[in-house]
């Protein structure tokens, strides 16, 4: 099999451990006819009336599916909001499974083309807020939340318009706000988010449960915290809009709604009535694409599970890595430049501070494989991978085949059709050739654009929309040249 095959094979495997449906199945269930009893993983909720079903994120159909299945009778209403396509896409891959039953109590709405908030998130997040307010206190209500619910859950407080908060949000994105400023800022315009679901549904009992696509898994960050108590405040967002000097250039109803905005999160206190349970997250998928690697005859590592940091940083931590182990195969992993190699990549560690990264002992393992073992580097998170090409064929990559995938677990990396992509040292050489200018694509954040330019798009990685959401998965695969 080829290097593309093995990959390919990895990321589907690691898809098929967290679907969410299963996931669901192993952590809820319900006990009881009399006063029937919701059990999440050994909590009991009971349900001493009604019992209603709420849900957005690109795995929440999967999880409804099979929420419904458990409950049975004793759901009386559900509202979920999905993205546009997915029940196609599902029916089309035969995931039936994932799929509600006809005369399913679940109201599905599809909105949020290409993973941006539209007029149809907004009509499903409205009739979530409807269902929220009208809830007493002897009703439970299940909130299903994954990755992809931010978009899916947009309800600006009024008199904002949603065109007025997306227009600010892609003004602090062109000025190079990060992900976690525009999630402040988001949170703070919004009525549901940032704990907002869960004040409006007391004095109900609010269970939620939540498929992790952010590393660590915040619960006041994953789908913007609509069920979780807000780390933020209003002078918080303030500060932010002052950073990137848009503090005087806001339309009237937000500067409206900011000037009467608490200046405080609310108390924790007045979250009693919530349970915010993590249901899965990356590194389940990890451990099943290692396992799926030690199987195809590889020395499999996973480097972490949260690997973040600026893009050109974490390339070069892999491409010293690749390095490190092609050396290895030409048996001068335990020269000087070997020892050079390991020098710089502790420093660069260091450096990053990427949670849950032990690299001596990473360096370690790889120090105790034969020379001739394949070997596959896994994180949860192409980078310049053709930066790995060092000096040229005369070097110990160019006696190595080396691939890179990178794929995202939905299905969809930002506003595209692709999952992700394949890379390896070949590509970039041929797009060198070509007269592609490979770091002005990586400037712009435009991989997507780069990899259609080949083969009629080969590289690319589509799966189609999978129903599951938990970060980025990516794999290098490094084996030695057969000798001719």
């Amino acid at each position: 099999m080829s290097l593309r095959e093995h990959a390919l094979s990895l990321f589907r495997g690691a898809l098929g451990t967290v679907r969410p449906a299963p996931m669901l199945k192993r952590a809820l269930k319900l006990q009881g006819d009399g006063c029937p009893q919701l059990l999440v993983r050994g909590q009991a909720f009971p349900v001493k009336r009604d019992l209603y079903l709420v849900g957005f994120g690109k795995a929440v159909l999967g999880m409804a599916a099979a929420a419904e299945e458990i409950l049975g009778e004793h759901l009386t209403r559900g509202i979920i909001n999905v993205p546009l396509g997915i029940q196609e896409s599902l029916q089309q891959a035969g995931m039936q499974e994932m799929l509600l039953k006809p005369h399913s109590k679940i109201q599905v709405i599809e909105g949020a083309k290409n993973n941006l908030p539209d007029a149809e998130a907004l009509k499903g997040a409205v009739a979530i807020q409807e269902l929220a307010e009208g809830l007493t206190a002897d009703d439970l209500l299940l909130v299903l939340i994954s990755g992809g619910g931010s978009a899916l859950l947009p309800a600006p407080i009024p008199p904002i318009l949603l065109e007025e908060k997306e227009k600010l949000t892609k003004m602090l994105a062109s000025r190079g706000a990060a992900i976690q400023e525009l999630n402040i800022v988001r949170k703070t315009l919004s009525v549901l988010k940032g704990g907002g679901l869960a004040q409006l549904a007391h004095p109900a009992q609010v269970v939620s449960l939540i498929l992790s696509d952010v590393i660590g898994d915040p619960l006041d960050i994953i789908a913007s915290g609509p069920t979780a108590a807000s780390s933020h405040s209003v002078q918080d967002c303030l500060h932010i809009l002052t950073k990137y000097n848009l503090l005087h250039n806001l339309p009237k109803s937000v500067e409206m709604v900011l000037s009467s905005s608490p200046t405080k999160p609310t108390a924790p206190e007045n979250y009693s009535h919530v349970s915010n349970i993590i249901l899965g997250s990356n590194t389940l998928a990890l451990e099943e694409a290692r396992r799926q690697a030690e199987g195809l005859g590889y020395a499999a590592l996973v480097l972490s599970a949260a690997v973040h940091g600026e893009v050109g940083r974490v390339a070069t931590l892999y491409c010293q890595l690749i390095q490190l182990v092609c050396l290895g195969f030409t048996s001068r992993g335990e020269g000087p430049l070997g020892d050079e190699l390991r020098g710089n990549l502790l420093q660069l560690a260091a450096e990053l501070q990427i949670p849950g990264l032990h690299l001596d002992e990473f360096l370690q393992a790889l120090r105790g494989l034969g020379p001739d073992r394949p070997v596959c580097i896994l994180a949860g998170v192409g980078l310049g991978l053709h930066k790995a090409q060092g000096t040229g064929a005369s070097s110990p990559q160019g006696r190595c085949e080396i691939l890179f995938l990178s794929g995202g677990t939905d299905g969809q990396d930002g506003p595209t059709e692709a999952a992700g992509a394949f890379c390896s040292p070949g590509l970039v050489a041929e797009a060198l050739q070509e007269g592609l200018d490979v770091e002005a694509f990586l400037r712009n954040n435009d991989s997507y654009t780069f990899f259609s330019q080949f083969q009629g798009g080969h590289h690319l990685l589509v799966t189609g929309l999978t129903g599951t959401n938990v970060m980025d998965i990516q794999a290098i695969l490094i084996r030695a040249m057969e000798r001719s």
